[in-house]
């Protein structure tokens, strides 16, 4: 093809970007789905066939092309169409349409170092598909920032409607119904995007001025600071975090009280039915009826009736973010064929990260602590045994709490100036009488090691506690860490045994406890 045919064409592919963006009609996809009238949106797994794939994937990237040369033509001059052309003619791919599906899934997949230019070298006489010209378009910001993508048509519109529903929310939500669409306390990223894509799908699919559709986060917004993996994907798909509610942010009992909430939970959440207030309220479930994830049905509604939607790189990372940590990027036991096939569909999503590569990166911001504080690290895996049946003063402690961490207790302690005192007033905060922070992580010789902090009321408990240890924690030698400067309301510990579970030394602190209950 000679550079004035080449020209040409580029021209006519700009032109036709900048026509009329009206959705592709999926009704024939080939994915089978229960109907929505009722209050169960629960589906059941099926085959998915190569052609259904094939088709669905063609009506995405040709979507995806579309938009990603209408935001290049509006956004460019001439010359630097030109500068594009010359990197264009560099690029030399195979043609989608030869490969099988199964070749595309693991090219795409795999290929985390190439990234958006999903392309190999091959003969100078094959020419670009369409589906390569488009990732080589769109991903040209990326080239200056791997992580942050371009705020695309989808998020924007996700945007609006957060931001509308929340002033909804402030002003009272007046003469309309609530539902509010919630997921599992936990508020891991498979929960939070479930909450916040079914949310905007039901916006999006059931218009009503009677009904505002309101996404809650649950879990208290002072805590969403420890969730960095969260922080990161929505910070890298311009989701505005600001707009978002937050459980500790509206009270579902007062909208119960005048009859109009709704709740629609997802990813498998049960809502607790001891919640005040809330217990009567009207349920609707939006999970998959067997295995899988959550994002994968919400992905598939989306693919039948908003296939655009999904055309936007930074909404199909959220969605494909759930469905990889849900599936332990596709290695779980519970992955089914119909997630392995919306990861096919999302893959622009992942980037120049590939798959794994933004699987590795959700994980590793899920044990990063770098930006948090020691109080914030103590909650983020914490438990404590309540009071028994019938102690109801609200004087009477807790008594034991704790806390697991990834790192040594050196470590923690120097994570701010008065780490210390941070530990004691967290027990304080908790009411309890003993707080033991058990660290399990690897040195520089990749050797697994086992400490403990221990923290106490006062200096009685603190000998109970060395006392009952010596007795009943033989497996459990503790060697004391001499050379920290730890002040005397804490004590340190070295567990020289490094087969120790977390759950062995759970089992001595119930024990423990139900000591301090008998004095």
């Amino acid at each position: 093809m000679s550079l004035l045919q080449f020209d040409r064409k580029i021209n006519r592919m700009l032109s036709n970007g900048k026509k009329s963006k009206k959705p592709h009609n999926v009704n024939d996809h080939q994915i089978h789905e229960k109907s929505m009238s009722g209050s169960n949106f629960s589906t059941q797994a099926q085959d998915v066939t190569s052609s259904s794939i094939s088709h669905s994937l063609s009506h995405i990237w040709e979507l995806e092309n579309k938009q990603a040369l209408a935001l290049s033509s509006s956004r460019r001059d001439r010359s630097d169409i030109s500068e594009l052309k010359s990197e264009l003619e560099e690029i030399h791919s195979l043609s989608y349409s030869e490969l099988s599906i199964a070749e595309k899934y693991e090219l795409l997949s795999s290929n985390s170092d190439a990234g958006t230019d999903l392309t190999t070298n091959s003969s100078s006489s094959i020419t670009c598909s369409a589906q390569p010209a488009a990732a080589f378009y769109s991903s040209i910001s990326l080239r200056n920032d791997a992580s942050v993508l371009e705020l695309c048509e989808s998020v924007d519109r996700l945007n609006q409607y957060l931001k509308a529903a929340k002033v909804e929310l402030k002003g009272g939500v007046p003469g309309k119904f609530l539902h509010a669409v919630i997921g599992q306390e936990a508020a891991d990223v498979g929960s939070v995007v479930s909450t916040i894509a079914c949310a905007f799908f039901l916006s999006e699919t059931r218009p009503s001025s009677q009904i505002c559709v309101l996404p809650v986060i649950n879990c208290r917004h002072s805590d969403f600071v420890m969730h960095s993996e969260l922080k990161w994907l929505l910070k890298t798909c311009r989701v505005d975090e600001s707009s978002l509610v937050f459980i500790d942010e509206i009270d579902l009992a007062y909208h119960n009280r005048f009859g109009n909430l709704k709740l629609v939970l997802v990813n498998g959440h049960k809502f607790p039915s001891k919640k005040k207030g809330v217990n009567d309220a009207p349920v609707e479930e939006f999970n998959p009826k067997e295995d899988g994830s959550c994002c994968t049905l919400i992905s598939e509604k989306y693919a039948e009736t908003s296939p655009e939607i999904l055309a936007g790189n930074g909404f199909s990372r959220l969605l494909l973010s759930g469905i990889l940590l849900d599936t332990k990027n596709m290695n779980s036991s519970k992955c089914t064929s119909k997630d392995r096939y919306m990861a096919t569909l999302l893959i622009r999503g992942s980037g120049r990260f590939g798959c794994t590569g933004l699987y590795q990166i959700l994980k590793h911001k899920i044990s990063d602590i770098s930006d948090l504080r020691v109080r914030d690290i103590l909650y983020k895996d914490f438990k404590k045994w309540g009071r028994v049946s019938g102690e109801r003063s609200k004087n009477i402690p807790n008594t034991i709490g704790m806390s697991s961490i990834g790192i040594s207790v050196e470590e923690l302690l120097k994570q701010e100036e008065f780490a210390q005192v941070e530990v004691i007033s967290f027990l304080a905060s908790e009411k309890l009488r003993l707080l033991m922070i058990v660290s399990g992580y690897y040195d520089s010789l990749k050797t697994f090691k086992r400490e403990i902090l221990v923290s106490t009321d006062t200096p009685e408990v603190m000998r109970n506690f060395l006392n009952f240890f010596s007795i009943n924690g033989t497996n459990l030698p503790l060697k004391a860490m001499r050379q920290l400067d730890l002040r005397e309301e804490l004590r340190a510990f070295e567990i020289d045994n490094m087969l120790t579970s977390r759950r062995s030394i759970e089992k001595l602190l119930e024990e423990f406890n139900m000591m301090l209950r008998r004095h």
